[in-house]
């Protein structure tokens, strides 16, 4: 195509269809890495002429296609709109996406996770991966997470009854008890500890995200008391499995009116702490070993649909 040189290709891969209609047959992946001056929606154009001209169809969703073209990345870009969203939103679980990636450029960098693609290969491939379903209150994180699980053969951990409740401990005075705040990190941290079912194959599922009990309480309490917190937060989070992938469900106003789960709870409250959650997984420290390098971000207004998306996000893994 006039204005694109290609640099490299990798091989193609046979690979079996993920969350797709049944009875598909086998799909055949493969990379490239170009060099153009074509702005993003013009590289994406100029796809879409490429997938027209090779009679591409699109019918249901996943389904068998002729050809399937994705831009992936685009230098360091990060951009979200209606027609055009890079980096890729579902590539970092995608093994059929990232080891043909990895093959022609392991070093590149995937700008929202902060790591390379060859890292992120190396983090869905962990022996014993952990998935974190993140919502708050009211996104359907436990619905979700059990569809994983039950798709998957994944060790499913609930969010203890300390934890239903951080949502409330945020509405107190700034001069709350910080010792409650220790006790909600400390009941969410012991199911994960490292050395329960880490030798389990399938994985671990959990509804929950162990940093949420931290960014609910910045809401909350003063300096003080937030900062013996953070102690408490390093130590116990020092003991638990950091997951590799975080699927962040992402409810509208509306839907957390409608699913509110406590009549103490306030949309208000649970909107600014979905806001701190979302900052803190695109927006990820290098050094936190807590933060997941892979997060896949799912609408929760359907919550069939999310879980759909989830368990495919899920199952490319493998």
């Amino acid at each position: 195509m006039p204005g694109v040189k290609l640099e490299r290709a990798s091989r193609y891969r046979d690979t079996r269809p993920i969350g797709g209609p049944p009875g598909q047959g086998i799909f055949l992946n493969s990379a490239c890495l170009i060099e153009t001056d074509l702005a993003p929606h013009d590289v994406l154009g100029m796809l879409t002429a490429v997938e027209n001209t090779l009679h591409r169809e699109r019918g249901e969703r996943w389904g068998p296609r002729t050809v399937d073209l994705d831009l992936l990345l685009y230098d360091d870009v990060v951009l979200d709109s209606q027609s055009l969203t890079i980096p890729h939103p579902r590539m970092a679980t995608r093994r059929f996406v990232l080891e043909p990636c990895v093959e022609i450029a392991p070093d590149m960098v995937h700008p929202l996770a902060a790591c390379t693609l060859a890292c992120l290969l190396d983090s869905i491939s962990s022996p014993h991966p952990y998935v974190a379903v993140v919502g708050v209150p009211g996104s359907g994180a436990p619905e979700v997470a059990s569809a994983i699980a039950d798709a998957t053969l994944a060790r499913l951990v609930h969010a203890p009854p300390e934890y239903a409740g951080i949502t409330r401990l945020a509405a107190e005075e700034s001069d709350a008890d910080h010792r409650r705040w220790e006790q909600a990190v400390e009941a969410c941290a012991k199911p994960l500890r490292v050395t329960r079912g880490a030798t389990d194959p399938h994985g671990t599922v959990s509804d929950y995200w162990l940093p949420t009990v931290r960014l609910a309480a910045a809401d909350t309490l003063a300096s003080e008391p937030l900062e013996k917190l953070a102690s408490c937060f390093e130590g116990l989070a020092a003991t638990t499995m950091p997951p590799q992938v975080a699927i962040l469900l992402i409810a509208s106003p509306e839907v957390l009116e409608d699913q509110l789960v406590h009549p103490d709870d306030s949309v208000d409250r649970l909107l600014r702490l979905q806001s701190r959650i979302t900052t803190a997984l695109r927006c990820p420290d290098p050094a936190d070993t807590m933060m997941p390098r892979a997060v896949v971000t799912i609408d929760a207004g359907d919550r069939g649909r999310a879980a759909r998306e989830a368990v495919a996000a899920v199952e490319a893994m493998a």
